[in-house]
């Protein structure tokens, strides 16, 4: 079940933690190559010793602060599962569930004996169908389970125009390889993508039986349908347009504009009880979805789904179907290593039972004394920004106050939940398959979900995140910003660094997550979470103008040879960088203002800032997979959020005396004032 969720984060993903102790300053020196001077490359002077002492290995992407921080994680987190997995459990316990589900994932011996028995009923049930409707109905059963065969996504989310209620969401969805730029694109990376995953897809149907003719004919016929599918749907960019991508209408005019789709059936088997209501964001790739459930053979619409059920279970079968997994993955984004099993029998745990295991995180790792610290700082960055928008000068009085109010209204979640999620009626049986308590465990989430949200009120307290998460969002239509607990660690927040450090670090995230409020979508949104232009014309002229200052510079970012920054599609996140680090920078001098800080091993606070910052953005990374995030993510890659962003904060150049000459540097009006 996908939930139909705007919000905004700090970084994509996180794919160990910093051990070395350092100087008082809170920066260290070794991290740092002054060969080079700041103005011409800041990203290397800041952080070039670390880049040179912490080469990338071959299980990993990129590595740097996420990754370090992900990889304390995984071991903490299995820690807390061993006490449980390695011991009898009550049966039906929270405990039980915990480490039987990681009993389960390791014990690679029995599902390498079971090969693909697990889903042979699975794909019997396919073979089985008979006709177009009886296809649609058993397609969302399959979906019910976590199958995803369906063509496109449905799930619940707030109302964006009436956010105190949720509405149900269909969107553009069934794609392989989730992006349309795969199937249409030019770029020569991204053809061999497509070519590796049409490998992939036939030595999927190979692995489960068939000869060498019919896994050809299947793997043509699922491309065949998702290249239709990637034509009609929207790109990137303009999924990024909060206003093209919502089209409510009432229940029976679903049915009357899409009568391509048995809704009343797809929705009867997917657990849905009647709603009145329906936000079809993307309407273009549905309706190609009802050329194709009408005009492909019902043998290649069969082959869809199968393809759907065998690529899904590839990190639950045997070790067979996951080699062919990570190979996709290899050619996708330059991993040369898998993840060890533990690793991902963690990663299941704790993305099954996220809360549970957040729970049992927090009571060991996350003291109460950081949370008051971080709910300090979160308080000292709101009246920092409310402090820049009224020296807004290009703003008016009244958008002012309306921004301010916002502001005012912010929902502030920092740690972990107040209310914890009972997993109580969500089971695992030793005896099945891990296929099928996965199945059985995505049918309890999807039904669950589907009680607590439909036709029901949005829930403000729940998160959008695991406490365990390093990362950080802004959800637009409940206006709230969340920092989970385990984020709040060096280098991101270190309780015994100074303001100078924990302000270019930590402060820099919080005013990330805090502009994703005022962003090029989140200006969108009232106080209370509702999509209402608040904006008098002339102000919201003036914004769109700034903004788009920072699109057009981050469009001719170089960060591979050859390989730019889209800056419509990043536009969000480098504003949120933008504004983050001018409203953190703001907060210091407030601060410095009672808590002077001096020199420190060299550098001044204001110095110590921006190293902060950069240093949170080393990251050693390949270029397949610089690519492979220039394709899917909103976020531009790391080098570019120093190197891009910091050009145009004017504090940067005071704090290191960037002049005209300097690569780096901008002219004063040519720079992005936003907030």
């Amino acid at each position: 079940m996908k939930k139909k969720m705007l919000f905004m984060s700090l970084a994509l993903c996180a794919s160990s933690a910093f051990a070395q102790t350092a100087p008082s300053s809170g920066i260290d020196p070794k991290n740092l190559d002054t060969s080079i001077r700041p103005g011409n490359d800041f990203y290397h002077y800041a952080a070039g010793g670390w880049l040179k002492s912490h080469p990338l290995d071959s299980e990993h992407t990129s590595n740097g602060a996420f990754t370090d921080l992900f990889e304390l994680n995984q071991k903490r987190i299995q820690d807390i599962i061993l006490q449980y997995a390695s011991a009898q459990q009550t049966q039906g316990s929270l405990g039980q569930k915990i480490g039987s589900l990681y009993n389960l994932m390791m014990d690679s011996a029995r599902m390498n004996r079971e090969g693909y028995a697990p889903i042979k009923p699975t794909l019997a049930k396919i073979g089985a169908i008979k006709n177009r409707k009886e296809y649609q109905l058993v397609m969302a059963q399959l979906d019910r389970n976590g199958e995803g065969t369906m063509m496109f996504g449905v799930g619940v989310g707030a109302d964006q125009k009436n956010a105190e209620w949720n509405i149900v969401g269909v969107s553009q969805g069934g794609l392989g390889l989730d992006t349309r730029d795969y199937y249409l694109s030019d770029d020569a990376q991204n053809k061999r993508i497509l070519e590796a995953y049409k490998a992939y897809l036939k030595k999927l149907f190979l692995m489960t039986g068939n000869d060498e003719a019919a896994a050809e004919k299947k793997m043509q016929a699922v491309i065949n349908i998702e290249t239709r599918i990637a034509k009609a749907s929207y790109d990137r960019v303009k999924l990024r347009d909060i206003e093209a991508n919502y089209h409510k209408m009432t229940y029976a005019q679903l049915i009357n504009d899409f009568p391509g789709i048995d809704w009343g059936n797809v929705f009867l088997a997917s657990g849905f009880p009647a709603f009145d209501y329906v936000d079809v964001g993307q309407p273009e790739p549905i309706h190609e979805v009802e050329k194709i459930l009408a005009e492909a053979s019902l043998d290649d619409l069969k082959s869809y789904a199968e393809a759907k059920v065998i690529g899904g279970a590839t990190s639950v079968l045997g070790d067979e179907f996951r080699k062919v997994s990570f190979e996709l993955s290899s050619v996708m984004t330059g991993v040369k290593e898998d993840r060890p099993r533990w690793k991902r029998a963690v990663g299941l745990v704790s993305g099954t039972l996220g809360e549970a295991i957040g729970k049992l995180y927090v009571e060991k790792y996350f003291p109460e004394s950081s949370k008051k610290r971080m709910l300090e700082l979160v308080h000292n960055l709101q009246t920092a920004l409310g402090q820049r928008i009224d020296g807004l000068a290009w703003m008016s009085s009244t958008t002012k106050a309306q921004a301010k109010d916002k502001l005012s209204n912010f929902i502030i979640k920092i740690g972990y939940p107040d209310k914890w999620k009972d997993y109580s009626g969500l089971q695992v049986v030793d005896s099945l398959s891990l296929y099928e308590n996965m199945s059985r465990i995505s049918r309890w989430m999807t039904d669950d979900y589907i009680a607590r949200t439909v036709n029901k009120r949005v829930d403000k307290a729940e998160w959008g995140m695991t406490p365990q998460t390093i990362n950080a969002y802004y959800n637009p239509t409940t206006n709230e910003i969340c920092f989970p607990a385990a984020i709040l660690q060096p280098p991101f927040f270190d309780p015994n660094a100074d303001d100078a450090v924990n302000y270019g670090a930590i402060g820099g995230v919080i005013g990330h997550e805090m502009s994703h409020g005022f962003d090029d979508q989140g200006a969108q949104f009232d106080k209370s979470g509702n999509q209402r232009n608040w904006w008098t014309a002339e102000d919201k002229k003036n914004f769109d103008q700034r903004t788009s200052v920072l699109a057009n510079f981050f469009s001719q970012f170089e960060v591979l040879p050859g390989a730019k920054v889209n800056g419509k599609m990043t536009l969000g996140e480098n504003i949120g960088d933008n504004g983050g680090l001018n409203i953190a920078y703001t907060a210091l001098q407030n601060s410095l203002k009672h808590t002077p800080l001096g020199v420190k091993d060299g550098f001044t606070p204001e110095q110590r800032f921006f190293l902060a910052w950069a240093r949170v953005w080393a990251s050693n990374a390949t270029d397949e997979y610089v690519k492979y995030l220039l394709t899917v993510d909103v976020h531009s890659p790391n080098m570019a959020r120093v190197n891009a962003a910091l050009p145009h904060i004017d504090a940067w150049y005071t704090a290191f005396n960037v002049k005209k000459g300097d690569k780096l540097f901008i002219p004063k009006k040519q720079r992005a004032h936003i907030w």
